[in-house]
This record gives C-alpha cells, structure tokens and sequence, in this order.
C-alpha cells in the first residue's frame, strides 16, 4: 500500500553536489516526520536528515551542514539538497518515515556515487 519512489541520484565527482526527491504514498505524509535513510556495501543502514511535519530539520554529524532536507506537503515529496560531496557519501539513499517502520516497506532507493 506505501510506495516510496527515489529519484535523482547517479556519479559525481568529490566536491560536486546532487539533488534527491522522493515521492510518496499510502501514509500521512503532511502529519508524519520524513527522513532520508543511506546503506554503503558492508555497513548499517543510517538516518543521515530529518524532517518534521512542522518542518523542523535535523541532521547526522557526518552529512551536517553539507546536507539540506526540504518537503512539499501538497506533493507528498521530500527532497534532499547534497553539496560538497565526498566518497565516504557513496551509498544507495531511500528516503522513509521516521520511525520507518510506520510505513512496513521501503522504496528501491537511488545510487549515489562520488569518484574521480
């Protein structure tokens, strides 16, 4: 019934910048907090932005002030705005509730990948 769809990642060189969007459905988009989750090869999956349906952003000390989250109620999209990137940000980026586990599934994901 959830469906998450991730967009706009791809390869990009350190120091460049991507824009992520997710589309989302089937949860109360405009009430619940919004997040932007990230997994590399061989690490845990981690919550790198938050979102609140207030607004109200937070951020992972990795990605901080690097990283802005936004989102457009009336689209049901959250967006995340990624600048200065580096390869330690390589990872394939979901965007989610948070908790996630208020939505019981997960999108595909977008690759992203910083490289020379």
């Amino acid at each position: 019934q959830v469906q998450l769809v991730e967009s706009g990642g791809g390869l990009v060189q350190p120091g460049g910048s991507l824009r992520l969007s997710c589309a989302a459905s089937g949860i109360s988009f405009s009430v619940n907090a919004m997040g932007w989750y990230r997994q590399a090869p061989g690490k845990q999956r981690e919550l790198v932005a938050t979102i609140t349906g207030g607004g109200s952003t937070s951020y992972a000390d990795s990605v901080k002030g690097r990283f802005t989250i936004s989102r457009d109620n009336a689209k049901n999209t959250v967006s995340l705005q990624m600048n200065s990137l580096k390869p330690e940000d390589t990872a394939v980026y979901y965007c989610n509730a948070v908790p996630y586990y208020l939505s019981r599934s997960w999108g595909q994901g977008t690759q992203v990948t910083v490289s020379s």
